[in-house]
């Protein structure tokens, strides 16, 4: 999901917030979680009854493995890029930070490609200087070529590429 927050017109300045997108809230996350590990021990309760004695005990492994699984996968959804261009420099920011250093390169001279790697995938690469990063990695296909079109179009006043 690409949010496009409002041109600061004072500064010139564009943001752009890329996330990806959510198909459940936290609480259908939780409720969730709670009817796969009751249906896991509705499972293992019939299986106990009619013989199986190590289906509880498989039970008592899997329902923490699933609960800790489906939060592992709700908490990558909180990764989060901001790229931000001001009037003389384009900067990437990862969200939460967990340590990454952010990314400035300066506007006239980034360049936005779009490559694709062998994985059936298009990945969107901003360079500059010599510096490579890659962009929208959360992102759908579908949204890394709408990024690469608003970036180009952001971009086009300011670069020094003529091809852009």
């Amino acid at each position: 999901m690409i949010t496009r927050l409002p041109v600061a017109a004072e500064t010139g300045q564009v943001t752009l917030l890329l996330a990806p997108n959510r198909a459940l809230s936290r609480s259908q996350v939780r409720r969730l979680t709670w009817e796969v590990c009751i249906a896991a021990l509705l499972v293992a309760a019939l299986a106990a009854w009619s013989g199986d004695v190590f289906a509880p005990l498989f039970a008592l492994i899997e329902i923490p493995v699933v609960a800790i699984a489906f939060w592992l996968v709700w908490r990558s959804g909180d990764r989060r890029e901001r790229i931000t261009l001001g009037t003389d420099h384009l900067r990437i920011e990862q969200l939460p930070s967990r340590g990454r250093a952010v990314s400035t390169f300066p506007a006239a001279w980034v360049k936005v490609r779009v490559l694709e790697r062998g994985d059936g995938h298009r990945h969107v690469v901003l360079a500059a200087q010599g510096r490579e990063q890659e962009v929208g990695q959360c992102l759908g296909d579908d949204e890394r070529m709408q990024l690469s079109r608003w970036l180009k179009t952001l971009l086009s006043g300011r670069s020094g590429w003529r091809d852009n």
